[in-house]
């Protein structure tokens, strides 16, 4: 799993909207501790976080199954541009096959799959791996084939979200009752984002993340 910030909105854009509702521009210091403050007392302790949209952040995230982007994709109050597996599922197709299940098999087969803590699962996710990559020699094409994909098969995506919406994911993503991929994916996008925003979203890591 990769994370990777491309862009995010200066807090100047944040303080300033704020400040628009009391027209207190003059009160501003130029981004500096009381505009800070501003941001952390308006959106975060007296709740108003609406303000907090005007804060965006788009994230280039690789290698994550499939089923971890179903559970991505519940949080609606975001943008998702996601590889497709229509035009993309040939990238396995002139691989040899991933049986019998060894090491250098099985190294392969991780450029495609995510593995998990348990072997039989894993020997399962090849399993169901080559059997993708042996109806893809088929003359059946890729909308059928993908039918086959296992939900270990590793996608990418760009994903956009504004700061309201991302303390939200972080709350309910940081938290041990979440899937434990996407308890990785949500602290590798805490880490990710710029350290002077990171006061707005540190109180919503619900607990640190323990490697499974």
């Amino acid at each position: 799993m990769k994370v990777t910030l491309k862009h995010y909105t200066p807090l100047e854009v944040c303080s300033m909207a704020i400040r628009t509702c009391w027209q207190s521009f003059d009160k501003s210091d130029g981004g500096g501790e009381k505009d800070l403050s501003l941001i952390d007392r308006v959106g975060n302790k007296n709740k108003h976080s609406s303000t907090l949209e005007h804060l965006y952040y788009n994230f280039y995230i690789q290698g994550i199954s499939r089923a971890c982007l179903q559970e991505l994709a519940r949080h609606r109050m975001a943008s998702y541009s996601v590889k497709s597996s229509r035009y993309t599922l040939k990238e396995i197709k002139e691989e040899p096959s991933f049986l019998p299940i060894n090491e250098e098999n099985q190294k392969r087969a991780e450029k495609y799959i995510v593995f998990t803590s348990n072997e039989n699962v894993n020997i399962a996710s090849i399993s169901a791996l080559e059997n993708l990559r042996k109806l893809l020699l088929e003359p059946i094409g890729n909308d059928l084939a993908k039918y086959a994909m296992p939900e270990c098969y590793k996608t990418e995506l760009h994903w956009s979200i504004n700061a309201r919406s991302l303390q939200n994911f972080l709350e309910l993503r940081t938290n041990r009752a979440a899937l434990w991929e996407i308890q990785k994916l949500a602290h590798s996008i805490y880490n990710a984002l710029p350290q002077e925003h990171k006061f707005i979203f540190e109180e919503k890591i619900t607990q640190p993340y323990e490697k499974n």
